[in-house]
């Protein structure tokens, strides 16, 4: 059975672009689970904290709940579920979950092989980062999920067997950062950094505004030049774009420290930088994506000159 296939074919909700990466974030529990301990179960009224967590932090800006994906993922061939009665989901409900002692766990021919595969574990986990999330939560959501990250570390999906199929019909465009940072001038569109080593850029990265793994093209004009602290606040929903260009800073989003109002505060209503002219900016339907799938709550009002500085 090819593995790599049934985890990458992995069926989700989908609904006018909704994200929902409830199956893959239990997945990658799961995963992390077996790493620590191959025979043990996860009994969902004991992890259903850690889920509902895991669900707020890498999830839709939506409320959720982690029992969906802990029935749901049954149906996908990888996932099974027992409860005091026998084998069988009794259904999505929290409350049904928890009275009936359910537990989940990989189903018996996916930890046999990956008992005898152990770089499979690997693939698997790098198969469910890049086709759902952003390379820039990659290793918090590793850290999070209890994932040992020198394992997960393997080559791409590209590289995998039984990944090649679906990489076939679409990979990343190489010339894509490229592109992104000569179009914003080789600095930060939030906060103007433009650091150099010697020749080459330092601390500077290319952001898909609408993700890749959501169908985001790898075009200029869905990407930012962004440098490493907004590109991860950009990923988490703490930074956004609105209308006019300007960008967002998420009202959740806590810093007391001068350092705080500086870099992420400070920047509330501020006018991107860049692009270059001649180059389109950021495109409506990508913003809008971002703003509905990604940013977290609603933006803060800009600071007052007095708290500006």
């Amino acid at each position: 059975m090819d593995w790599l296939e049934r985890v990458a074919k992995l069926r989700r909700w989908t609904n006018n672009d909704v994200r929902a990466p409830h199956k893959p974030l239990l997945l990658l529990y799961a995963l992390g689970s077996f790493q620590r301990d191959a025979d043990g179960e996860l009994r969902y009224s004991a992890v259903e904290e850690e889920l509902k967590r895991l669900l707020e932090e890498y999830g839709p800006s939506h409320p959720t709940t982690p029992a969906y994906p802990f029935h749901h993922l049954v149906s996908d061939g990888v996932w099974e579920v027992r409860t005091d009665q026998g084998a069988g989901s009794p259904g999505s409900g929290v409350r049904v979950l928890r009275s009936s002692g359910a537990t989940g766990r990989l189903v018996p021919e996916l930890r046999s092989a990956l008992r005898k595969e152990p770089a499979l574990l690997g693939h698997l986990a790098r198969v469910l980062l890049d086709f759902h999330f952003p390379p820039s939560l990659h290793t918090d959501l590793c850290e999070a999920v209890g994932l040992d990250l020198d394992l997960v570390e393997t080559e791409g999906v590209t590289g995998t067997p039984g990944g090649a199929e679906r990489a076939a019909r679409r990979q990343r465009d190489r010339r894509m950062r490229e592109l992104v940072l000569t179009a914003y001038e080789f600095q930060c569109a939030f906060c103007g950094y433009d650091g150099m080593l010697g020749a080459s850029t330092v601390g500077l990265e290319a952001a898909h505004v609408r993700w890749w793994s959501y169908d985001g093209p790898d075009e200029v004009d869905n990407g930012l030049c962004l440098c490493c602290l907004h590109h991860k606040l950009f990923d988490k929903g703490v930074l956004g774009l609105g209308e006019g260009r300007r960008i967002l800073v998420s009202q959740r989003f806590v810093g007391r420290s001068e350092a705080s109002r500086q870099h992420v505060l400070g920047l509330a209503g501020r006018q991107v930088i860049g692009p270059q002219a001649g180059i389109p900016p950021a495109a409506g339907r990508h913003r809008r994506w971002h703003a509905e799938q990604v940013f977290r709550g609603e933006p803060r009002e800009p600071l007052s000159p007095a708290h500006a500085g």
